[in-house]
């Protein structure tokens, strides 16, 4: 059983950062692919960014790709996104997931592959 808990979400201006933060509970996170998704009222949930079990690698979604970072921390079973230079379009309610059928070195996007799923952070971006 895998525990997810997203924070630091909020209110920002046009431009601003935020980072955001996971923590998991459980044996395994060193050991499973982890992703952020975020959802926005009457939209379909979309990917934002994943990463593999040691961090060597990462993934993005094309609307957040040079703005957006995601890293984990394996000794604090913590899952982060620090996301930069953000828009109105970013507003949405952000959710960390872990796979606990990821390969090692691999990413996943899909989120129905994701067996876990924390209870959300609002982010909102007043322009």
């Amino acid at each position: 059983q895998v525990q997810l808990v997203e924070s630091g979400g909020g209110l920002v201006q046009a431009g601003g950062s935020l980072r955001l933060s996971c923590a998991a509970s459980g044996p395994s996170f060193s050991s499973t692919v982890m992703g952020w998704f975020r959802q926005a009222p009457g939209k379909e949930r979309e990917f934002v960014a994943s990463i593999s079990w040691t961090g060597a690698s990462t993934y993005y979604g094309d609307s957040v790709k040079g703005r957006f970072t995601i890293s984990r921390d394996n000794a604090k079973n913590t899952l982060y996104l620090q996301m930069n230079s953000l828009k109105p379009e970013d507003t949405s309610v952000y959710y960390c997931a872990a796979d606990l059928d990821g390969r090692p070195g691999f990413t996943t996007t899909t989120s129905s592959e994701y067996d876990y799923w924390g209870q959300g952070t609002q982010v909102t971006v007043s322009s």
